[in-house]
């Protein structure tokens, strides 16, 4: 990759222009300004990334996290960047951290999308990405009296990575009518051009109205609409924003891609042929309508014309395989959000109603909901899943009778991750001595780490890596120490799981088997090493049993920390506000990493890929992408527990899965789930989330967390006792490492474009 000439000298010259001084007499602050400049000129003079067709990425969230390293990295100027600055008595990682991390995600889901971008604009492909500009993003998670909290997460300050355009447009909601705000964010590809992320704004948004927590007016739109993402939809105001936010998102979308269109004089008719627009889970799914909407209102378009351009031109990713996340809105709420989008949907449901009988695939169900995945399908060109064992769930049971339609459509893209980010900058010790090794072509084809493998019986290849990951783990311990005010052993076995806090992501087992393994070192059986359990998660504030887990997450926190016969053994740390940048530096310290999912729930999962990469182990079950992990490493790589897919399958269908029975039947599996009402919890919890997780768990648990539990606890134990073979644990951290080639969103990427997209 060539270097820019003189990087010092350029931020010297910078410094002096902006402080009248040199690099070495600025203060951190005053560095991090320059070296913002100074990235932010350079991607300036690069080039776009242009084409006769392009990819326009709709998607409610974009995880994108810090920027500034990931773009030094992108540009070829990181390390020049790097070795400059400690020449002169600096640290650019001490500048990173004053960096405020972008609040335009959640989870996985928007994580991916960011790992997307990434990868469409190193791959050469013109593609935006197109979203909000959420000012306060999800929420900032604060603990207090073990319990969470939420506060706004302001993030917008100067300097910025947002540009704001010239670009605005008008969007109608019935009687009510709102002037939106272009932002972009440069996404520079890895020695490549650079495509941009679109985010949608509105000007008379109000970040005063919000009152004690992340509290406000949900009714008054001009002042709420992009101030949160995923609202609190416990009520219909919630529900209603939702709908104002999803529309406000795919109206401009809308608009934006048919003014490209229009700049470029290309015929509306062929919209197809210089557009596709990817839809990120059903969030985005009004684009369909909308674009039918304007191409017949304003465009002169038949409604069969728009529907044959649209249907070619939009296409839908799937993300779930839970009932409750594939959106059903009521008839009503989109009567008095979007009325002008009403009789187009009922239009194409009845199109779909003369064609087929069978009412599973209509749009609007009989209790007069919307089903938003089902506009997708019928009026989109491609269907897919995002792990092997997701999309064939999808064909075979859940979406099986759209399959029977449209057989054509289905296919699976398996999800990745961008190693640019996930190795060589969250974990620049591993990157270097794995460019040592093999040099420098796996940055561009993550592929070539399978020559990795070829020291698989190197001792001083193994004896590095562990090296690196117990640098790795004294980081992290330093880090959490200034952070958390907790001590942690760097020697201990690092056991982790972070995620979205979810009841099928499955947190209250893990959290079952540290109250087994705490009464087990107080009855005096000790484990061989210590070991750290360490959590990271947000529940959405609506969702009372997740908000439970995390409480009792907490409480095992306090108890087991706190006691002197336990805490030289074992430590729980469940780490506040849980983001990207948390993650940077968790997953490179990891030795176990948790994706313990109830199996056929999970549709691909991204964490695990992350720590895979990084050389942790999998404990898992046969789950989302966990599968193709299995497979690529090989049995005596992965730590496999639970009940297969299709078992799980078949208790849901049956209704046969009793949780109190194994309560009843087994004293292990009920000693440790009556230990949440049991005196030690009480005395530290609180009574009434404690007794509602602990009936849950008894009369419900519907994502069969004492199915597996048994198991669970057998394998974990297995895992931690197979860490003590250090050799044979060094040669798993390294095929892990070497296989995890195929998880590279750049791969991904090139499917979806050979496939759906057919940029090139």
């Amino acid at each position: 990759m060539p270097k820019t000439e003189n990087v010092m000298q350029q931020l010297e010259s910078i410094t002096m222009e902006l402080y009248k001084k040199k690099v070495k007499q600025c203060s951190n602050e005053e560095l991090y300004e320059a070296v913002f400049e100074l990235t932010k000129t350079a991607l300036d003079k690069k080039k776009p990334i242009t084409g006769k067709k392009k990819i326009y990425y709709i998607s409610a969230e974009f995880l994108i996290g810090k920027l500034l390293s990931n773009n030094l990295i992108n540009l070829g100027i990181y390390e020049e960047l790097k070795n400059g600055l400690e020449a002169q008595g600096k640290s650019l990682a001490k500048l990173e951290e004053l960096e405020p991390e972008p609040s335009l995600g959640n989870g996985g889901l928007g994580r991916l999308a960011a790992c997307f971008l990434d990868s469409i604009a190193t791959l050469g492909l013109p593609g935006d990405g197109i979203g909000l500009n959420y000012h306060f993003g999800l929420f900032k998670q604060v603990f207090k009296r073990r319990m969470q909290y939420t506060q706004p997460n302001e993030w917008i300050e100067n300097p910025s990575w947002l540009n704001k355009t010239d670009t605005t447009f008008t969007v109608q909601f019935g009687k009510k009518k709102v002037k939106s705000r272009l932002y972009e964010i440069d996404v520079v590809g890895y020695d490549n051009g650079v495509n941009k992320l679109r985010l949608f704004d509105i000007e008379s948004v109000d970040e005063s109205i919000v009152e004690k927590g992340t509290d406000f007016d949900k009714t008054d739109i001009k002042k709420n609409l992009t101030l949160f993402l995923y609202p609190d939809d416990s009520d219909e105001a919630g529900n209603l924003l939702r709908i104002y936010q999803q529309y406000f998102m795919v109206s401009n979308a809308a608009q934006l891609i048919l003014k490209e269109m229009k700049e470029k004089n290309y015929d509306l008719h062929k919209l197809n042929q210089h557009a596709v627009i990817q839809i990120n889970d059903t969030h985005p799914t009004m684009v369909i309508p909308e674009l039918l909407r304007i191409l017949t209102t304003e465009e002169g378009f038949t409604m069969d014309e728009a529907i044959r351009v649209v249907s070619k031109t939009c296409a839908y990713t799937n993300h779930t395989i839970l009932a409750e996340a594939l959106e059903k809105w009521p008839l009503a709420y989109l009567k008095k959000v979007v009325p002008q989008l009403v009789p187009i949907i009922e239009e194409l449901n009845d199109r779909v109603v003369k064609k087929y009988k069978d009412s599973r695939v209509w749009i609007v169900d009989e209790n007069q909901r919307v089903h938003m995945a089902h506009i997708d399908i019928h009026y989109g060109f491609s269907v897919n899943g995002v792990a092997a064992i997701h999309t064939e769930i999808l064909k075979q049971t859940e979406l099986n009778p759209f399959y029977q339609i449209y057989p054509k459509k289905f296919n699976n893209k398996t999800n990745g991750i961008t190693f640019r980010r996930w190795l060589l900058s969250c974990n620049q010790e591993l990157a270097e001595y794995v460019t040592s090794l093999i040099g420098e072509e796996y940055k561009k084809d993550a592929a070539k780490l399978e020559q990795l493998l070829g020291f698989e019986n190197d001792k001083k290849v193994l004896n590095r890596l562990e090296e690196i990951k117990q640098e790795k783990k004294q980081q992290l311990c330093t880090y959490v120490k200034k952070q958390e005010k907790v001590e942690l052993d760097p020697n201990s076995i690092f056991d982790i799981q972070v995620k979205r806090m979810h009841e099928y992501k499955r947190q209250q087992m893990n959290a079952l088997y540290i109250i087994h393994k705490y009464l087990e070192i107080k009855s005096g059986k000790k484990p061989k090493r210590p070991i750290t359990f360490i959590f990271g998660a947000k529940a959405a504030p609506a969702y009372v049993i997740a908000q439970d887990i995390i409480h009792l997450l907490l409480v095992l926190q306090k108890i087991v920390n706190e006691d002197p016969d336990v805490n030289t053994d074992m430590k729980v740390l469940f780490v506040e506000n849980y983001n990207v940048a948390y993650a940077e530096r968790l997953i490179p310290a990891c030795d176990i990493s948790e994706q313990i999912s109830l199996a056929s729930k999970e549709a691909s999962g991204t964490g695990n890929m992350k720590f895979m990469l990084n050389g942790a182990i999998t404990l898992g079950t046969d789950d989302g992408a966990n599968v193709e992990i299995h497979e690529l490493v090989g049995d005596d790589n992965i730590f496999v527990f639970g009940k297969d897919s299709d078992t799980v399958i078949r208790h849901y269908e049956k209704a046969d899965y009793v949780s109190k029975t194994f309560y009843e039947k087994d004293p292990v599996i009920k000693e440790a789930v009556d230990f949440i009402i049991g005196k030690q919890a009480m005395a530290c919890g609180n009574k009434k989330s404690l007794e509602r997780l602990h009936a849950e768990l008894l009369h419900k648990d519907w994502f069969m967390t004492l199915l597996d539990l048994k198991d669970y606890i057998k394998v974990k134990d297995k895992a931690l006792n197979a860490y003590e073979n250090r050799n044979r644990w060094k040669k798993m951290m390294l095929v892990n490492i070497a296989k995890a080639g195929f998880f590279s969103s750049d791969r991904t990427i090139a499917e979806y474009n050979r496939d759906i997209w057919k940029l090139h």
